[in-house]
């Protein structure tokens, strides 16, 4: 896959080992824990996270809007300062075997805000999904990106298509990722053999591997994809056959829950017996 020519991808080759919330089998979701295991042991290449709006206008990390699944807090995130939102376990709930055990529970693990993140792993690409539709999220998302010096090594967006397009405009420099409805017009064009929309806000897509039985990564698609200057990101991959499959198709980069088997077969690859 040809590298698109954002100053985003500098340095970056394809197959990406992209860690999804850090690796979320293995450690706590959208934890500097599970990032620094994904980084360090795993030698992930980017780590995949989402933020969202405090009470007080910082933006934390994390995939859900509310705490119950990840935490021993309560209510929704926005509801909560980030001082508050930090003063919870978010290692409370992890566990490896159904509930047998739960072995981040007090450790000190916490919620990080965007910019811890960004901090600890300064060197590092991200790839951040804004979840909530919330006015004037794009503009607190730009001002932390604009002053952690982090504008090149982010790519930005939403699911939400309004979210996505509010995010382009006001980050126009930006590698954008694209949204729900913008990236299945592409998709769909593609398996009709039409051209798709020729939409320059967008570079990457981020998209599902299968749509229920049906495979959406194909030679036809990643014909398109090269063809258009784009890079895709297949989630969420945790069979080592899928990611042998997709290594061998040449697609940018593949996101995982499981970063030890991402690694081994990419490291499989590049040593071969």
């Amino acid at each position: 896959m040809p590298l698109p020519a954002h100053p985003f991808f500098r340095g970056l080759s394809p197959t990406l080992h992209i860690s999804h919330r850090g690796g979320s089998l293995l450690a706590p979701e959208n934890t500097l824990a599970a990032f620094r295991m994904a980084v360090e042991r795993y030698l992930t290449r980017m780590l995949e996270t989402d933020v969202h709006l405090t009470r007080d206008g910082e933006l934390v990390v994390a995939h859900d809007a509310t705490l119950e699944r990840c935490t021993n807090g309560q209510g929704a995130i926005a509801d909560h300062t980030l001082a508050e939102l930090q003063s919870l376990d978010a290692g409370y709930c992890f566990t490896r075997d159904g509930g047998r055990t739960f072995p981040f529970r007090d450790q000190g693990i916490r919620m990080p805000s965007l910019r811890e993140a960004l901090r600890a792993f300064p060197d590092l690409h991200f790839n951040i999904e804004v979840k909530p539709d919330v006015p004037g999220i794009e503009d607190a998302f730009f001002q932390v990106l604009r002053e952690e010096g982090a504008l090149e090594r982010v790519c930005v967006g939403s699911e939400l298509d309004e979210v996505g397009e509010r995010m382009a405009r006001v980050m126009p420099d930006a590698c954008h990722f694209y949204p729900r409805d913008a990236l299945a017009a592409f998709v769909l064009a593609v398996r009709a053999g039409e051209q798709p929309p020729d939409d320059r806000r967008y570079t990457v897509l981020d998209m599902p591997l299968y749509f229920g039985d049906m495979r959406l990564v194909d030679e036809a698609l990643l014909r398109a994809v090269d063809a258009h200057g784009k890079w895709l990101n297949v989630w969420t991959v945790d069979e080592p056959d899928e990611m042998r499959q997709l290594v061998a198709e040449g697609v940018g980069g593949i996101m995982t829950d499981r970063p030890d088997l991402l690694r081994q077969v990419l490291d499989e690859r590049q040593n071969p017996r």
